[in-house]
């Protein structure tokens, strides 16, 4: 990976298929994917990255 310190879910386990978090020098949330970090990385604003959070807690879980 790149410079950022990339975090991930304690959820995620041992698979392939998480979302990778960093926060960059500009303030801003980066995301990538921990089956491709090299590819396509995403930035967000802090409050944007928390709404998307906050949906996903209070969407309940299928399957």
């Amino acid at each position: 990976m790149n410079e950022h310190a990339w975090q991930r879910s304690s959820y995620c386990g041992q698979g392939e298929s998480c979302v990778h978090i960093a926060a960059d020098a500009a303030g801003g949330v980066k995301l990538t994917e921990s089956s491709d970090p090299t590819g396509a990385i995403l930035r967000t604003t802090p409050d944007a990255w928390a709404a998307l959070v906050r949906a996903l807690k209070e969407t309940p879980r299928q399957g």
